[in-house]
């Protein structure tokens, strides 16, 4: 074991080299070899990140199945890979995000300074005191707001909330606003801002309990995703193709039901 924070490495990753000496004074990176067990690896080694070989022939399994445990869906999950297609098929699969080798090399510092998940328990336990609360009257109006598909007005009251918060649950509340601000940059024809605002929600998304002050995150984790990933197989140009259908609501989940 290492005091420094753990990047876990799939497959050959010819990026590999590329990015050791960048990252090696201040994480671990750790190659992941196919045999071994998986999920104990980035247990085992608190696996701050993943970074997943795109080329590898086992590269949907080592992108599922972390992503489907509770001990293990919160730390941040990249897809290398060159193939356009296979990035967008990645975060349908359940990783945080798809990037091309020559991304993710000239990007990496930033990236895993950004996304690379180094948990503070204390804040943790907070977290889930604080989403075990009710939703305050003005996330609930936020919520109403987002589901009548008024997005900029959502985007107030949430910020507004965010601002008067002061434990981490406030990231409940800029999570959905940056969900729906993308919904409404979608509704303007601004392809690079929502795909902007949709990549800036996942670093909260992901830190979120399942379920939080009755808000459905995984839901709304899953729905958020699926429209990055539409954007990302259409393209800009094609913008105008998304099906608006994928822009779903807030969905929130009774006591009784969680």
């Amino acid at each position: 074991m290492t005091d420094k924070p753990t990047i876990i490495v799939t497959g050959q990753a010819d990026w590999y080299d590329a990015i050791l000496d960048t990252l090696s004074v201040d994480y671990a990176l750790i190659r992941y070899i196919s045999g071994m067990n998986y999920m104990n690896t980035l247990i085992d080694h608190h696996a701050a990140m993943i970074l997943v070989d795109g080329d590898d022939l086992n590269w949907q399994g080592l992108t599922t199945t972390p992503k489907i445990s509770p001990a293990t869906r919160r730390i941040p999950l990249m897809v290398i890979t060159d193939d356009a297609e296979r990035r967008s098929d990645a975060l349908l699969k359940g990783a945080d995000f798809a990037y091309t080798s020559g991304e993710l090399v000239k990007g990496i510092k930033k990236l895993v300074k950004d996304y690379a998940r180094i948990p503070d328990l204390a804040v943790l336990e907070q977290l889930d005191c604080e989403c075990a609360e009710d939703l305050p009257p003005l996330a609930v109006e936020g919520v109403k707001k987002f589901n009548n598909g008024e997005y900029y007005p959502q985007h107030d009251l949430f910020e507004e909330q965010w601002v008067n918060t002061q434990g981490p649950v406030r990231d409940l509340y800029r999570a959905i606003l940056q969900v729906g601000v993308a919904y409404y940059q979608i509704e303007r024809g601004n392809f690079r801002g929502a795909v902007k605002m949709l990549q800036r929600s996942v670093q909260w998304l992901m830190i979120l309990p399942d379920v939080c002050q009755g808000i459905d995150v995984a839901q709304l984790r899953q729905d958020s995703f699926k429209v990055r990933a539409e954007l990302e197989r259409l393209g800009e140009e094609r913008l105008d193709e998304l099906d608006r259908s994928l822009l779903k609501d807030v969905q929130i989940v009774t006591k009784g039901d969680a």
